[in-house]
């Protein structure tokens, strides 16, 4: 049996102690947030997850989705949980009021998103996509389309997708075949097949809005010949309710690993009517808009189940009995000691502790800079709000999906043989949690864009974002004796990420495979170096308050603890990536395609 809580405390701490939540009333339109009204919704989130969601998870897992001539019914339960999700708004929360939404920062939402994605993945892919589809039709879309689409997306009646995976390519999107032809009424006639789409085709809205990438006739070769298209299930009537269904068609749903009751179709366009986003042949740059806020929330759903994962570890780690401890019995009334009391066992949960409160952490600085980039009235604060984002997106993508997986594994290997047996629901975890390194352009893609793109952008001003600020940090707190375990080993670590960035800039310059070679460690390296500053940050408030903390004290001693096993145990890994890195390519590419 599965089992969450949602870690409310530490939620609070990181948006209010940690990232200062008083601070977003100075944002457009959050004039009326306080911490009173954040607790709440995050209290109330908590409440729908733990109680409506996650008890369909490992059902839904059981059952998966059901296809039979074009139709895709979702798990029991799901419609039920899904209609009760938008009747208490949650499809809104995050949206511009201007078309229904609450207008929730993304500060808040992206720890309500975690929820979600801790109690049931599969469920938050179809509100997640929507999501998406909104961000890009509201930034690129023309006023006529925004009024006519985004209400009832952002109400959550109907939902929303992005199609941009043909049979033959992925990551290549300039091998693209979909095409669109122009009509006389203004409209495109598309037409195509698209796989790989999660909530291509369900039964919990009224329609579905795909945005569907795709050539028009005059359209240039390759990447920068695309242009993105509006094209419904079905079309509206008069009174802007669906009306003829559109030339959409499911023609199957994939048989996956995991997210088993998020369905995943094939999705073919027969002359279906369409209506262009943005301007022709730029819609990779619209798309982009969906794929960044995207590549955030699956960095989240890493982190979701991550947090998911080592709670089960914990409660199976005290429950089960087995041998004693190695400093002498424990619990000598007891046939033996909890497996909580052997070293590697504690390896394993701080370990899982460590990367998911750091995951935490760093996921609320981005969520800030989301939010002062698209709110702040300060035009300086907006763009070095924008580096930091475009810096830390692959990071985020990448980093916390890796580190859910290997916490999912870890709570595997805590319960032993009943983790690997679909009783306990742990094995779910590692399935979910697979898919994340993949979708949202794959994890090796997102270092080679860290290494490739973000590192050399604007001479390099995005890395500023981040260096800038670790160096002020390290500068300030250098000569405070209580956070020397801290900031020594941040500093030496940033140090190494410092090295490792030149060395990548020049000899990647010479040679671009010596940059892709290294890119994987680099991104990893760069990493834990981010999660390690924000340890030395929760150490610096952990010390400062746990004398004075009263019934709270408890916690900000656990922040310490976790600190220092972060430091010592994990962090020190970059000294092997920087090894890694200065090795070079040679290795990797000197045996021969015909030696495979």
């Amino acid at each position: 049996m599965q089992v969450y809580k949602a870690p409310l405390r530490d939620m609070r701490f990181v948006l209010h102690e940690l990232h200062g939540s008083a601070e977003l009333t100075a944002l457009e339109g959050q004039g009326e947030l306080s911490a009173d009204l954040i607790d709440d919704v995050l209290e109330q989130a908590a409440n729908f997850t733990e109680t409506v969601l996650l008890p369909l998870n490992a059902s839904g897992d059981l059952e998966g989705c059901h296809y039979e001539n074009g139709v895709v019914r979702t798990p029991q339960g799901f419609r039920q949980a899904y209609d009760a999700f938008r009747e208490a708004g949650w499809n809104a929360a995050a949206s511009d009021p201007a078309y229904g939404g609450q207008g929730l920062p993304a500060s808040v939402y992206k720890l309500v998103e975690e929820m979600i994605c801790s109690s049931n993945l599969s469920f938050g892919l179809y509100p997640g996509l929507t999501h998406g589809a909104y961000l890009a039709l509201r930034s690129h879309g023309s006023q006529e389309l925004k009024d006519a689409w985004l209400p009832k997306m952002v109400e959550g009646r109907w939902s929303g997708t992005m199609c941009l995976t043909e049979p033959h390519c992925g990551t290549d999107l300039g091998l693209l075949r979909t095409r669109a032809i122009p009509q006389g009424d203004g409209s495109y006639s598309i037409t195509g097949s698209k796989i790989f789409i999660s909530a291509g085709e369900h039964d919990l809205t009224e329609n579905i809005v795909h945005l569907v990438l795709a050539r028009l006739p005059d359209a240039p070769k390759g990447i920068k010949g695309i242009s993105l298209f509006l094209v419904p299930k079905f079309l509206q009537d008069a009174d802007g309710n669906p009306g003829p269904r559109n030339g959409v068609s499911c023609s199957g749903i994939e048989h996956k690993m995991g997210i088993k009751a998020s369905a995943t179709c094939q999705i073919n366009f027969d002359a279906a009517k369409g209506w262009l986003i943005g301007e022709p042949h730029k819609g990779m740059r619209a798309m982009f808009t969906m794929m960044n806020s995207e590549r955030v929330s699956v960095g989240t759903q890493g982190l979701g189940v991550a947090e998911a994962a080592y709670q089960a570890a914990v409660a199976y780690a005290r429950e089960r009995l087995q041998g004693r401890s190695l400093a002498g019995a424990k619990y000598p009334d007891r046939p033996a000691d909890p497996i909580i009391v052997h070293p590697d066992v504690r390896r394993m949960l701080m370990t899982a502790r460590a990367y998911t409160e750091g995951c935490r952490a760093l996921c609320g600085w981005v969520a800030r800079a989301l939010d002062e980039h698209e709110l702040s009235p300060d035009q300086q604060i907006r763009t070095a709000a924008e580096d930091r984002v475009a810096l830390m997106t692959p990071i985020v993508k990448a980093l916390f999906t890796d580190l859910g997986f290997e916490v999912a594994n870890l709570a595997v290997q805590t319960y032993g043989g009943h983790g690997y047996i679909r009783e306990h629901g742990v094995e779910q975890y590692v399935r979910d949690a697979r898919i994340a390194q993949i979708y949202e352009g794959t994890n090796g893609v997102q270092a080679l864009d860290l290494v490739g793109r973000k590192m050399s952008s604007n001479f390099g001003r995005p890395l500023r974002s981040f260096f800038h600020p670790v160096l002020a940090f390290i500068d300030a707190n250098l000569e405070d004796e209580a956070l020397a375990d801290f900031i020594g080993p941040l500093a030496k670590s940033f140090g190494t990420l410092q090295q490792a960035t030149a060395h990548i800039a020049a000899n990647g310059l010479r040679d671009p495979e010596e940059a892709g070679a290294a890119a994987t460690d680099y991104l990893r390296l760069f990493g834990l170096v981010a999660l390690g500053y924000m340890w030395a940050r929760m150490a610096k408030i952990a010390v400062g308050k746990r004398e004075t903390a009263g019934a709270d004290a408890a916690f900000y001693e656990a922040k310490l603890v976790t600190a220092r096993f972060y430091m010592e145990r994990l962090l020190p890994q970059t000294g092997a990536l920087w090894s890694a890195i200065r090795s070079g390519k040679a290795s990797t590419m000197a045996l021969g395609e015909d030696r495979f």
